[in-house]
């Protein structure tokens, strides 16, 4: 819902100076991209900071994680091809995982109509699922993060079923999910944006999500209990992983 980007063109220098102080200390881990804003925002066609940051990570050889809502990342193939052959993944996790690139598309519903409300501008979840499905046939370590579930919306039994089978049938590596969260309580803040999409689109849930969110921005502690209990049986009964790194 942020209608304003602001872009760091300065980003480059400082990340190269960063990284190649890292290099030759040897301290590699996984850098990840982007755990607040998305890589590949449409602004991104313009300035191509992202494609110019894997240019860097791929010099100094460091592991990656992209998190994104965007097929955009199906321009960065061959770079993410690089990376993935030639990053150090650091010692403690080499009996975990071997893989330089983890790629995980955030994804709320399979709903197009229902994103739409939520995620405005951003890509439709069925573009999502055909760009996991392309970076699956390329070898990529893809996955879903499916952060946050909408209460009462996406996180019903039929629809929880529904993502999971769907994601099954095309193979992914890993299923993530988590909770909605809602911070702040100004005009411009994720609880107030996210409310006036529910009263504005589905009133009759609005008196549930102010019992949910009345005392904070947490889910209550028996939410995120049953949810976890739901998806661990269902990633179990569809063969899928919740977690990216492998157990020892």
């Amino acid at each position: 819902m942020q209608e304003k980007v602001s872009v760091k063109t300065n980003a480059i220098p400082i990340l190269e100076k960063q990284l190649n102080s890292c290099a030759k200390r040897k301290e590699y881990g996984y850098i990840v991209i982007a755990s607040a804003t998305d890589p590949y925002l449409q602004i991104e066609e313009k300035y191509q900071l992202t494609r110019r940051i894997l240019e860097l990570i791929l010099k100094y050889r460091f592991p990656l994680h992209i998190i994104t809502k965007s097929p955009g990342v199906l321009r960065d193939i061959d770079l993410l091809h690089e990376i993935d052959k030639k990053a150090f993944v650091p010692e403690d996790l080499q009996s975990k995982t071997k893989h330089g690139v983890f790629i995980s598309f955030s994804i709320s519903t399979m709903n197009d109509e229902v994103a739409k409300i939520f995620e405005p501008g951003a890509p439709a979840p069925s573009l999502r699922l055909k760009a996991i499905e392309q970076l699956l046939k390329e070898g990529f370590w893809t996955g879903v993060s499916l952060m946050p579930l909408l209460p009462y919306i996406s996180d019903t039994g039929e629809h929880l079923q529904l993502l999971f089978q769907t994601f099954a049938n095309i193979n992914v590596k890993y299923v993530l999910p988590a909770t909605l969260t809602l911070p702040g309580s100004g005009e411009a803040d994720a609880k107030t944006l996210y409310f006036e999409a529910v009263r504005k689109n589905f009133p009759e849930l609005l008196e549930k999500y102010h019992r949910l969110f009345g005392s904070g921005s947490e889910m209550p502690a028996y939410y995120k209990e049953a949810l976890r209990n739901k998806t661990n049986e269902l990633a179990k009964a569809f063969g899928l992983r919740t977690t990216i790194l492998k157990a020892t």
